[in-house]
């Protein structure tokens, strides 16, 4: 099985979350070996999405380094991840992914219209080898042994707009374009106007999120799924684990996890080399092997 990367250059124009200004983003092929790199245009900075370079985990997933950073990028990670994109260039001129509709349909809809072709490189998955589990409270995520891949979420929220969700994710890039792109961003009435009296958010509108107020969503068009709160959140969790490197065949467990958990635990997977094995699918039974957990 071959590496892979974009067929050409695509591009668009989208609202940043925070500054609520626009960002021209770019999308170009990369050579094998490579990884996901995005690229600062309007400072010169370059960084490989992994998680050393990941600097803020507050409120997103922010890489970077002293040049530079790019916040809320794990929307676009997981849009690259749901079609086995092994090496892509990501070229923004702030310091932010533009948050298009506070999904990845509109990553997806950019990955298609660029193609994926094959590299002369064999193709490296991470797999898991042992639980690896990172606690906080109640709050927990972890990832198992499987060879075939599976996110299983549960949210808890008072507010009964949202309840207790649970969800299982089988991975692949069909159920991903079905099941996972399309759940958008949520977030309080509160917590919004609060991050907007300091200046953040400013992006933020019911054409970017769900919004709920005290037990009720606020869009018009309401919910694209029933669940859409925790399938966002398994959205969230596939763009964060992907800065492992490379597709990871295990499987994810969740219980009111976080971008920071996330970040955590692809720390603690590294730490130990017990903890994981990178396969190289070089030959024709280990890519029989992991084929379906690849599709």
């Amino acid at each position: 099985m071959k590496q892979t990367t974009i067929a050409k250059r695509v591009e668009s124009v989208g609202i940043g979350l925070h500054k609520g200004e626009p960002i021209r983003l770019i999308l170009e092929p990369l050579e094998a070996n490579s990884g996901v790199v995005f690229y600062r245009s309007d400072v010169g900075a370059s960084f490989r999405a992994e998680p050393k370079n990941v600097v803020n985990t507050q409120m997103a997933t922010v890489v970077g380094n002293e040049k530079g950073t790019v916040s809320t990028i794990e929307h676009l990670m997981a849009a690259i991840s749901g079609y086995g994109i092994d090496n892509i260039r990501v070229i923004v001129d702030a310091n932010e992914v533009p948050v298009m509709d506070g999904s990845a349909v509109s990553f997806c809809m950019l990955l298609d219209e660029a193609g994926r072709v094959e590299l002369d490189a064999e193709k490296a998955v991470i797999v898991i080898k042992r639980e690896v589990e990172v606690k906080e409270g109640d709050k927990y995520v972890k990832v198992m042994p499987s060879k075939s891949p599976k996110f299983n979420y549960t949210i808890k929220f008072k507010d009964e707009a949202i309840g207790e969700q649970s969800y299982i994710f089988e991975f692949s890039r069909e159920n991903f374009i079905n099941q996972i792109a399309r759940a958008r961003t949520f977030g309080f009435l509160q917590d919004v106007q609060r991050l907007n009296s300091i200046g953040l958010a400013l992006g933020g509108s019911l054409d970017n999120a769900v919004v709920i107020d005290n037990g009720k969503v606020l869009n018009p068009d309401g919910l694209r799924f029933e669940n859409e709160f925790v399938r966002h959140k398994i959205l969230d969790a596939i763009g964060d684990l992907s800065l492992l490197g490379c597709s990871m065949i295990g499987d994810y467990e969740a219980f009111a996890g976080s971008h920071d958990l996330n970040h955590k635990l692809t720390k603690a997977v590294l730490a130990d080399e017990k903890n994981y094995e990178i396969v190289v699918l070089s030959e024709p039974e280990l890519e029989r092997e992991y084929a379906k957990s690849l599709a």
